[in-house]
């Protein structure tokens, strides 16, 4: 076998490699005499037919594979004696011009990896925001968690904002119906942006049983475009009024909430604990978001287009299993891989920075923090040792953790060295909940 490199332009390679035709045509003679030893063919006993008639009928599916498997062979051979590492997948073709008659030469096109270097990590600057938990959030907490447990209770009265109503309604435009513009016994919120504000403020004052017709002016953004910009008229009917009633806050509540003997001091640390914890978590997930962006910026390096464009497909994928998982046919939803590429090339540099700064540093991932962050995951469940074995029990459930103790590694790695500074985070920012 014969290779020659040539550098092409960026990461790009090409070979070009020839192979003797001799070694080809004894393995394929090779495989057509193992083929014979099984072949049927009518007229023949198995295993009996003359080899020229086994070649005549196996003889091009034979060609086909040995070529193929010298293709990948001789790619191989070459790429471990040029000692490159190849990103992606190799593109195999017919070398241009006229075929040798004793040689079967091809070229392999391909992107090798960059060499990558770490920045100056000292140079970097990072914000670790900071948050402690205080009274007021766990006041906060207490009081979502009674507005998740919200009862509503029929009332006789007019509706009014933060009431449920039932209702049944039905849009016209210039006295035509229109798709999306008819519900019965349909539930909402006055005052949560449930419906547009024209119709909200036309059930508001409304009673059990009252009938009227609403004006509706859609706004010209309306995601649906036959309705958007133009007024409707919605004759609406209430079915129901319910005020919303929230549970008080006693014993009775605590133990909804798994505190055996109703205890409120024991359910406000209870909450403390696991909004500690959240906190905690929810911190450590900003500083590492900060440390990447810090690596990235400190370690520029040219991308493969070829992983770019393997990562571009897994995001696809990624998002079509997803609208699948949601009851929603991915066939319906057309997908533009351009709108993933950014994303892929973050992923993409990434990758090649942390495991330069994993592979030079050893930042591996030692039993014990592994060990720790299954304990702390299981902290969420009711039984927190039974989760621990589930983790063990199998080593492919143990990548999770794995990868987060090999991240934890990096982002100490880089804090130690990187310019630090806190940065005060509020509670509502970090935990993405409105009053």
């Amino acid at each position: 076998m014969q290779a020659q490199l040539e550098t092409l332009a960026g990461l790009e390679r090409r070979f070009a490699i020839a192979v003797p035709r001799t070694e080809i045509a004894k393995q394929v003679d090779g495989r057509l005499k193992r083929v014979a030893k099984t072949a049927k063919i009518d007229g023949f006993r198995p295993g009996k037919a003359p080899l020229n008639i086994v070649a005549q009928q196996y003889g091009f599916r034979v060609q086909e594979e040995v070529l193929g498997e010298t293709v990948e062979r001789a790619f191989a051979e070459a790429v471990t004696e040029q000692n490159l590492q190849v990103a992606g997948y190799p593109r195999f073709e017919p070398k241009d011009g006229e075929p040798s008659a004793d040689q079967f030469e091809f070229v392999a096109t391909f992107e090798v990896y960059p060499e990558v270097q770490i920045g100056d990590l000292a140079a970097a600057e990072v914000k670790k925001p900071v948050l402690e938990v205080s009274d007021a959030e766990v006041e906060k907490t207490v009081e979502i968690l009674r507005k998740q447990r919200t009862r509503f209770e029929r009332v006789e009265r007019a509706a009014a904002e933060g009431d449920r109503v039932i209702i049944d309604f039905a849009g016209t435009i210039d006295g035509e119906a229109f798709e999306g513009g008819k519900a019965d016994n349909y539930a909402f919120l006055i005052g949560k942006g449930q419906m547009l504000p024209d119709f909200e403020q036309g059930v508001v004052g409304m009673k059990e049983g009252e009938a009227k017709n609403v004006d509706v002016k859609f706004p010209e953004d309306y995601h649906g475009k036959d309705v958007a910009g133009k007024t409707a008229v919605f004759s609406i009917t209430v079915k129901n009024v319910a005020e919303a009633k929230l549970p008080e806050l006693n014993a009775d509540f605590a133990k909804s909430l798994g505190i055996e003997d109703g205890d409120l001091g024991k359910m406000r640390a209870e909450v403390r604990s696991n909004l500690e914890r959240e906190v905690r978590f929810r911190l450590k997930a900003r500083a590492k978001e900060n440390v990447m962006n810090a690596l990235l910026e400190v370690t520029p390096v040219e991308l493969p287009k070829a992983l770019i464009g393997l990562e571009i497909g897994r995001l696809v994928e990624g998002a079509k299993a997803d609208l699948k998982q949601r009851g929603i046919d991915p066939k319906l939803v057309p997908f533009n891989p351009q709108f993933f590429e950014a994303q892929a090339r973050r992923r993409v540099h990434l990758g090649l920075a942390l495991a330069e700064l994993v592979k030079a540093n050893e930042l591996v991932a030692k039993p014990e923090q592994v060990k720790a962050i299954v304990e702390d995951l299981a902290q969420n469940y009711e039984d927190p040792a039974e989760v621990v074995a589930w983790y063990y029990q199998d080593a492919q459930r143990l990548a999770g953790p794995e990868s987060m103790a090999l991240e934890d590694n990096v982002v100490e790695f880089v804090l130690a060295r990187a310019k630090v500074a806190d940065e005060a985070v509020g509670f509502e920012d970090l935990m993405g909940q409105q009053g």
